[in-house]
């Protein structure tokens, strides 16, 4: 297994498939509706972990939302391949990258049956926030780098 960004137009092909079939498709959310506008940003950080089959089994974005602050979003894990370490893996290494740019916190709105995992990583609950597709809680969560 290797962690890296994607560059082709196959790696993102295969990143965002990952981010629709767990983020979205459960909700049935239309395709494309994993995808965000600030994504090609120059700002934007992408990451995914790939099987040594090739197989896309993470992946997650970090953006820089403030001077000092960078936040963590759409972290997705393979269903075959949850509960591995494969989230952990891909949040540390973006958590690097913070780092590498100078970033001293993050940030990122947890759905609540994540939030132990990223309890477990050093994030702490900071406040409710939104409801995603009316039926999925969130909690603003951080973590000082």
């Amino acid at each position: 297994m290797h962690l890296t960004q994607p560059h082709t137009p196959a790696d993102f092909a295969a990143y965002y498939q990952l981010r629709y079939q767990v983020l979205r498709q459960p909700w049935n959310q239309p395709e494309g509706s994993e995808r965000a506008d600030d994504d090609p940003d120059p700002a934007t950080f992408h990451a995914m972990l790939v099987a040594d089959d090739g197989t896309v089994v993470g992946v997650g974005r970090l953006h820089a939302s403030g001077p000092q602050q960078g936040q963590m979003r759409y972290m997705a894990v393979h269903p075959d391949w949850q509960g591995q370490g494969i989230g952990q893996q891909v949040l540390t290494y973006l958590e690097a990258e913070a780092r590498r740019r100078g970033l001293t916190e993050s940030i990122l709105h947890a759905r609540q049956a994540a939030v132990p995992f990223y309890e477990r990583a050093g994030y702490s609950v900071v406040a409710p926030s939104h409801t995603l597709f009316g039926t999925i809680p969130h909690f603003l969560m951080q973590k000082y780098l």
